[in-house]
């Protein structure tokens, strides 16, 4: 099926659209429900505004992405690794991230002095 320069509202249940592609369209409003969109690839998106509940995200690579404003929360976070970020302004559970960091490293750098 090819819908093309057409303005639709489609009404999907109970699809098999394994294997679909999506480019240039807007879906801006677009309801997914108890779908399975494992193993797919979304590439330069506007998701802003997007809210996501329980959901299963292991697995999952973000890169090169905007997360200003985000919120986690009651997420599993166990593994999850987060390297070359800009942290400034971020807080867990209130406390100041790059504060967190800051008192780790002089920790460290207290430790090895000692080791000396």
């Amino acid at each position: 099926m090819k819908i093309s320069q057409e303005k639709k509202c489609l009404d999907v249940s109970e699809s098999d659209l394994s294997g679909s592609r999506f480019e240039d369209c807007n879906l801006s409003g677009c309801s997914f429900e108890n779908v399975n969109l494992s193993g797919g690839r979304i590439n330069d998106v506007n998701l802003s505004g997007w809210s996501i509940h329980d959901a299963n995200l292991s697995g999952w690579s973000v890169e090169k992405v905007n997360l200003s404003g985000l919120i986690l929360e009651n997420a599993n976070l166990a593994g999850a690794k987060i390297k070359s970020c800009r942290l400034l302004g971020m807080t867990i559970d209130g406390i100041e991230v790059t504060e967190l960091l800051k008192a780790y490293r002089a920790q460290e750098a207290k430790g090895e002095d000692a080791n000396a």
